[in-house]
This record gives C-alpha cells, sequence and structure tokens, in this order.
C-alpha cells in the first residue's frame, strides 16, 4: 500500500512539506529540499507553492 500525501511530523524544518513529499516518493528529503530552493530561486513559484501545500496537505 503506497504512501499517504501528507506533511511530515518527524522530518520538518518549516511545515513539514517536504519531508512529506519525500516520504509519499520515496526519495531522500533532502533532495525534495534542494529542488524547492532551486526552483525558488529560478522561478520564484516555488515559494508559493509551498504555502499552498503548507495549507492543503493534512497533518
Amino acid at each position: 500500500m503506497p504512501a499517504k500525501l501528507r506533511k511530515s511530523r518527524k522530518d520538518k524544518m518549516l511545515a513539514g512539506v517536504c519531508g512529506g513529499l519525500a516520504e509519499y516518493l520515496g526519495w531522500d528529503p533532502t533532495i525534495v529540499r534542494i529542488l524547492f530552493i532551486i526552483l525558488a530561486f529560478s522561478y520564484g513559484f516555488a515559494v508559493l507553492l509551498y504555502f499552498i501545500l503548507a495549507v492543503v496537505m493534512p497533518d
């Protein structure tokens, strides 16, 4: 059974969004955080996406 998409409680830095995405995808949370940083500096929409996911994703 695949993991559900939700914020991480144990691996969180701000809201747990990157940790939750990493658990869902089966990736290392550091990779997801680095991707968010790259997208935030290159396109800027990652910051908006992060806050939207922080509100929408369940705990």
